[in-house]
């Protein structure tokens, strides 16, 4: 920040403003209420200055996603224990956690296809610029490293995001299905599911790209 220009900090901090005006409106009212206008609106901006900063609401929403991908991995790291495996059931509660406290920035972020489409970027790329999904990677591999865990990484992470993820989205779109508490429910699976990988060798994932 100290060799940035004073225009190039006002417009991160622009930027952030919006980000963080984007966030309320989606968690208050859902994906279908943010639009440029209420954005700008929101933040006391003119309709057409927001077009500045963001090309259109698909730009907007990634902002949205890749600080919220940045402040789930950053509350994990600073609050996880220090046991290998406590660490990683940690991390996945609190990705629960924080799909049953904000279900409209959690349907808009990991429930809207569009919002993950990459025509024209790699996998490689994708899983690089994602620390939430990093941070997972990373405590599987110090699972790995201390004996607890056997295989490949990658698809033990991706079977545990799989699994985590299916019970939040599952609890959030079917509310009157039994069953039973969410936060009880999506620990059980995530227990289970650590459990289960622990007492086998995992293979790779069959055509998954060696990327991660």
């Amino acid at each position: 920040m100290e060799t940035m220009t004073r225009r190039e900090r006002q417009r991160l901090n622009t930027i952030a403003e919006l980000v963080a005006a984007a966030h309320k409106i989606v968690k208050d009212e859902g994906y279908e209420a943010l639009t440029i206008r209420k954005l700008a609106e929101s933040v006391g901006m003119a309709t057409m200055s927001v077009y500045s900063y963001f090309a259109d609401k698909q730009a907007i929403l990634t902002a949205l996603a890749n600080d919220t991908f940045e402040t789930l991995a950053r509350s994990i790291r600073e609050r996880e224990p220090a046991d290998p495996m406590d660490a990683l059931r940690f991390g996945l509660r609190r990705f629960a956690a924080f799909g049953f406290e904000n279900p409209n920035e959690f349907r808009t972020i990991f429930m809207t296809p569009k919002l993950h489409e990459h025509a024209d970027v790699t996998v490689e790329e994708i899983a690089a610029s994602n620390p939430a999904y990093q941070g997972l990677l990373r405590a599987v591999k110090i699972a790995i490293d201390a004996g607890a865990l056997n295989g490949d990484a990658h698809a033990m992470a991706t079977i545990l995001w799989t699994v985590t993820h299916g019970a939040i989205s599952l609890s959030l779109t079917f509310p009157l299905y039994p069953f039973g508490d969410p936060d009880a429910y999506v620990g059980r699976l995530i227990d289970m599911t650590v459990d289960a990988l622990a007492t086998k060798t995992v293979e790779p994932l069959s055509g998954a790209p060696d990327c991660c």
